[in-house]
């Protein structure tokens, strides 16, 4: 049979084809190859993502609905259940984030994501979902795990938490803090802009989520750490619970009032006895807080001085005094302090329910702040009564969170809550035991100021009126980098206090000047000592109050500069204080000291960048 030949009379098989040809084939063969390995990377990057989503799902599935979630949580059985669901979840976003990681990765993914430009998206997609493995496996897997072990009912003794699995748990968690620091690295050293704004959105929230739950991972890890010693399992303890009254404005947020001794054994938790400030208000504490110290606040009188004792930030200086003055009061030695304030109480009301006090009238978690800090010196003219008062409530709280926290429906919310005081700083705790207090003060509710080596922009107010007018006062801060100057940062700190006491109609107590100052004053007019504490280095160029030339103290205190003002600040009436420094460069924005008190402190930070950038 012949053979059939080409156009230039070549035969169609046995001889090779022409040079043009075999390009044409091969750029064919190359371009069908681009368009399938395309067409692979966009059906599997729907599917990583749909399996991100799913994932997504199954975590907010975990959010509780608080009305379903009691009643579901009613009972040990109930809780166990929740607890199982809760394992369940993660279980299956794990799945899916494990779907998703390999969707993203093979032969078609890895080179595309190599590409100048065109592969950063895919490198950030990859990247994400191998973020998202990791923390489902190695992270969010062991939280619900040891959440299921610890919470799966009472101790051997009887106690709320199960010590023992919780310090079996220590080594656990740890590994899962690790993790999440890594993967949160990881996720910052991926692409943040590219031509695709969903995969740098997805990559932003996916960095915010770590960014919470990394101190998260690390504060359960240093608390299974913690824990069971402080709860009593390797035998009693003692803690001093000092309340503050942030209506008159302390370093550590409010003047010390009424305390509690809090009892732990093997998890098992009670009060001893409850006392007010009149108890301790001439007690001198026997200890050194340091030349440093006492250069700044002994004019204070701290260690003498009960309402002066915690004029500091620092609160294990506060807590180290109390702890002293109760063992010259009572000669009995304490492992430990915690502060809490009327703010505090009524975030833990929220959970665990309203308490009536022996008079018949109840205490909410929405009256608790104004009944405690403006209405009472109102209703209890006499001091000893109010104080009375103020030792009733605390009295009828304290019980009512001990049951609450014994209650396997309640248990659960007022958990959460306690966790939410404790992570913005409000509740602050301390450990006499150094190797506990070391763990306690890596986290934020050890209360420390932080160490010279952390930028710093911290307002902190102490009341020098003896008024109560600090209920009604309003803070703002404002830090402002600017230029470099001879390897220096210019900073503008702008502080404005404003007083919103009304002009009259204020019980005497509440406005009276125990200062007795040398200049006429109305009732509502308050004095503050304003400090603001700077990052380590710092220098102060000029100071203005109110557009005027000031002159501010200067000290020191753990390594920052702390420039200081005394201030009158009048009924009505807004002072605004400019500090101009000169700081050390850093391209780090600086920690914001928050105070608490009983109007939060709006804090702004611009931003900052390194000199020389």
């Amino acid at each position: 049979m012949p053979s059939r030949r080409t156009k230039d009379g070549r035969r169609a098989a046995g001889l090779p084809w022409p040079h043009g040809r075999r390009v044409k084939v091969l750029v064919y063969a190359t371009a069908g190859l681009l368009l399938a390995g395309a067409a692979w990377i966009a059906v599997t990057g729907v599917l990583a993502a749909q399996e991100l989503l799913s994932a997504q799902r199954k975590l907010e599935s975990l959010r509780p609905q608080p009305a379903a979630s009691r009643s579901a949580a009613g009972t040990p059985a109930g809780a166990a259940s929740m607890t199982r669901t809760a394992e369940a979840a993660v279980r299956d976003a794990a799945g899916h984030a494990a779907r998703a990681h390999r969707l993203t990765t093979g032969p078609a993914w890895y080179p595309a994501a190599q590409l100048p430009v065109l592969g950063a998206p895919l490198r950030t997609v990859r990247g994400i979902a191998e973020a998202s493995d990791r923390l489902a496996g190695d992270v969010l897997s062991p939280l619900a795990r040891t959440a299921g072990e610890v919470g799966a009912g009472p101790g051997e003794d009887g106690g709320l938490l199960n010590l023992s699995a919780v310090r079996r748990s220590a080594p656990l968690l740890d590994h899962a803090s690790r993790s999440a620091a890594r993967v949160r690295t990881e996720v910052d050293d991926l692409p943040h802009r590219t031509w695709l704004p969903a995969a740098d959105r997805a990559r932003t929230r996916l960095a915010r989520r770590l960014d919470r739950l990394g101190p998260l991972t690390g504060e359960a890890a240093a608390a299974a750490r913690v824990l069971p010693s402080m709860l009593g399992a390797d035998g009693p303890r003692r803690y001093l619970v000092v309340f503050e009254n942030t209506a008159e404005a302390r370093g550590t947020g409010g003047l010390p009032g009424a305390f509690a001794v809090l009892r732990a054994d093997r998890g098992r938790m009670s009060f001893e006895r409850f006392g007010n400030d009149t108890e301790l208000a001439a007690v001198r504490a026997e200890v050194d807080l340091g030349a440093e110290y006492e250069a700044l606040y002994g004019p204070s009188a701290p260690a003498a001085t009960w309402v002066n004792s915690n004029v500091s930030p620092h609160f294990p200086h506060a807590a180290r005094i109390w702890a002293a003055a109760w063992h010259r009061h009572s000669g009995r030695q304490v492992d430990g302090a915690f502060s809490l304030d009327p703010s505090v109480v009524s975030g833990l009301l929220a959970a665990s329910g309203p308490v009536r006090l022996p008079d018949g009238s109840t205490v909410t978690a929405g009256n608790v702040v104004d009944l405690t800090e403006r209405a009472s010196y109102a209703v209890h003219r006499d001091t000893a009564r109010r104080k009375a008062f103020f030792l009733d409530v605390a009295r009828a709280v304290a019980t009512r969170l001990l049951d609450a926290a014994e209650d396997p429906a309640r248990r659960p919310a007022l958990v959460a809550a306690l966790h939410r005081q404790l992570a913005a700083g409000r509740i602050k705790v301390w450990s006499a035991h150094p190797a506990e207090e070391r763990e306690l003060l890596a986290g934020s509710f050890g209360g420390a100021l932080p160490d010279g080596s952390v930028p710093l922009a911290g307002l902190v107010v102490n009341n020098a009126a003896g008024t109560k007018l600090d209920y009604y006062l309003d803070r703002e801060l404002v830090w402002a980098p600017g230029r470099c100057v001879d390897g220096r940062r210019e900073i503008t700190v702008t502080a404005r206090l404003t007083n919103r006491a009304p002009e009259s109609g204020l019980p005497p107590y509440v406005t009276q000047r125990v200062d007795d100052p040398s200049y006429d004053t109305r009732p509502g007019d308050n004095r503050l000592l304003v400090s603001y504490y700077a990052s380590a280095g710092a220098m102060l160029s000029r100071a203005t109050l109110d557009g005027r030339p000031a002159l501010v103290n200067h000290a020191t205190e753990r390594g920052h500069p702390v420039f200081t003002l005394d201030l009158e600040l009048p009924a009505r009436g807004t002072r605004t204080l400019v500090l101009h420094l000169l700081e050390p460069p850093t391209g780090r924005a600086p920690v914001v000291l928050r105070q608490p008190l009983v109007r939060p402190l709006r804090a702004t930070v611009r931003q900052n960048g390194p000199c020389g950038a």
